[in-house]
């Protein structure tokens, strides 16, 4: 569907910037489209591809709405978009708001040999939000065509069939604030998918906070990102962000970032990239990938906002990322720790600019036995360190509780609640999930709250109990992967239970071929975890690429534990030793 141009868009105004403020996303489209900025998708090498201006964006999303309509598609239906990062997606997604139609951005599969798997989650998918069509590239339609075989008959649409159809002649009207802009499937869908609903007037709400009081988007920023366009953070803050604040944005492919983790950092430096945001793992990434030789080529003084979310904030990974990356003008305060999630659109809180990376530091006892964030004393044995996410965003609220529904002071560990004009309808088909303006909403994560800014601890359900102790499960990686030859990420924990007893089980991605090494890998990290936590763990060595991750690159602790399950099923445990 999408016309290639082979000159870049240009970061510079030529119209007066605006932070969101509009009714819609059409609204905002159709403002950016009076500039000459745009968007740009370059290929692994960092070669340009394709670009436009958001005016060719408009008229190509209206042009891709009459055609979409004269399928016989009406206001309301969904339209699922297989999400690969190039041009088409965003044209289909744009003349989805111009005709009235949801779209459904739905994953691509990430890595070879996982075609039955990439089926199977995108048959529940599909079956999930009742596509009246599917829009994808002709590499992916095949896999739509196995996915939907039970499903009714529905068009299925390359970019290609689109620019084929004819258009229909009807008069596009422009959405209200409470129409559904698209669904999001939050990035633990895997096994039950939830589709967020998300409305035009939500997502404007959490687009204009993000760039008039989280980041603070200024004329001439010009953004980069490898996201994927599924993610919430890659739809919400790498597509609609830019449209909404009429700034130019370079995209590289998720498969090719993963290959080439350095064309990031290469095509920030080239474009003199401003604003781009990634989870942990890809810095993490970007570290242990750079040489010498690629160091002395970048020039990253231009990159101002490296934000990172996702999982906690890994305070020490970062630092040494900083450290590694200070010769090419990278600078520590760049770094903005931010919390969110796809059922606040994306945005919840934004450190504070320009003072970067702050961590607390607290006593790790204290934490695990009361539930209480205090600082180390003299007689502290172990530390904890939460990086500081900053406060939530303007016309919003949070409130740290415990599992009484009871409000906690400051330093007090709780669930995080949320309540503000970016939160979701509720869940597709889920009248029990709807949600009122005034309602509070409960993440799933801990954390707490210190002179007024979020500190997160974790996911509550990956919270590992003992004995009336609450240990965090990345407090037990950490110590993993400062074994030799654990890199950052290759370890996961999780709780399960043998009969009566509980059992902390810590898988690893173990690239040592010598039966000798890896039974020396064992017993040491056994003995520096029954010291530091008092706890044995049943430590499995597995091979590369074992560890399930959610969509934004999370460890799925909840799926190891599956598998680790349904592997002892396939052993043919009995039953009853296994919860």
């Amino acid at each position: 569907m999408a016309v290639l141009y082979m000159s870049e868009t240009s970061s510079n105004h030529s119209i007066p910037m605006r932070h969101a403020d509009f009714e819609s996303l059409v609204e905002a489209l159709d403002y950016a489209a009076t500039g000459q900025t745009g968007m740009n998708f370059y290929d692994r090498r960092s070669q340009l591809v394709s670009s436009f201006e958001y005016r060719m964006l408009k008229r190509r999303a209206l042009m891709g709405a009459r055609r979409l309509l004269g399928l016989g598609l009406v206001r309301g239906d969904r339209v699922a978009l297989i999400a690969d990062t190039n041009a088409t997606f965003v044209e289909v997604f744009f003349a989805c708001q111009y005709a009235g139609l949801i779209p459904v951005p739905l994953p691509i599969p990430m890595g070879v040999g996982q075609h039955s798997s990439y089926v199977d989650k995108l048959r529940g998918l599909l079956n999930s939000c009742s596509p009246a069509a599917v829009c994808g590239g002709e590499e992916w339609l095949p896999l739509v065509r196995e996915a939907a075989a039970d499903m009714p008959p529905m068009p299925l649409l390359s970019g290609v069939d689109i620019d084929a159809l004819p258009e229909a002649e009807v008069e596009l009207q422009a959405p209200g604030a409470d129409d559904v802009a698209y669904l999001q499937y939050t990035s633990g869908s895997t096994r039950f998918p939830r589709g967020v609903v998300i409305t035009q007037r939500a997502v404007m709400a959490n687009l204009q906070v993000i760039s008039r009081d989280g980041i603070k988007l200024r004329e001439g920023d010009r953004c980069v990102s490898w996201l994927p366009f599924y993610h919430d953070m890659g739809l919400v803050g790498f597509v609609l962000t830019p449209v909404a604040t009429q700034l130019s944005v370079d995209y590289l492919r998720t498969q090719d970032f993963a290959m080439r983790p350095l064309q990031w950092l290469k095509l920030i430096s080239r474009n003199r990239g401003t604003v781009s945001v990634a989870p942990p793992f890809g810095y993490n990434l970007c570290l242990r990938r750079c040489s010498d030789k690629d160091l002395a080529e970048l020039d990253l003084r231009s990159w101002r906002v490296a934000g990172v979310g996702a999982e906690p904030v890994p305070f020490e990974a970062l630092t040494q990322f900083a450290e590694r990356f200070a010769a090419t003008g990278f600078a520590t305060e760049a770094f903005m720790p931010c919390f969110g999630l796809a059922e606040s659109t994306l945005a919840v809180s934004f450190a504070d600019t320009p003072k970067g990376l702050r961590a607390d530091v607290i006593d790790r006892d204290v934490l695990e036995h009361s539930g209480k964030a205090v600082p180390p004393t003299s007689r502290t044995r172990a530390v904890s360190t939460f990086v500081n996410c900053g406060a939530v965003l303007p016309g919003h609220r949070l409130e740290i509780r415990n599992a009484q529904g009871e409000v906690l002071g400051e330093r007090e560990v709780g669930q995080i609640f949320i309540a503000g004009p970016s939160l979701m309808s509720g869940y597709f088909r889920d009248p029990d999930s709807q949600l009122q303006a005034s309602q509070w909403l409960g993440t799933g994560d801990l954390g707490y709250l210190f002179e007024g800014n979020l500190h997160v601890t974790g996911r509550k359900k990956d919270l590992i109990i003992i004995r009336g102790r609450n240990i965090w499960p990345q407090d037990i990686e950490h110590v993993a992967e400062g074994e030799p030859g654990v890199r950052p990420g290759d370890a996961i924990a999780f709780v399960t239970s043998r009969g009566d007893e509980s059992v902390v089980v810590m898988q690893i991605q173990c690239r040592v071929a010598s039966p000798a090494s890896r039974e020396q890998m064992v017993r040491s990290l056994s003995g520096r975890i029954q010291s530091e936590f008092g706890v044995s763990v049943d430590i499995q060595l597995v091979p590369p690429q074992s560890i399930p991750r959610t969509s934004s690159g999370k460890p799925a602790r909840a799926e190891a534990k599956r598998r680790y399950l349904s592997m002892l099923d396939a052993l043919a445990l009995p039953a009853a030793a296994i919860a």
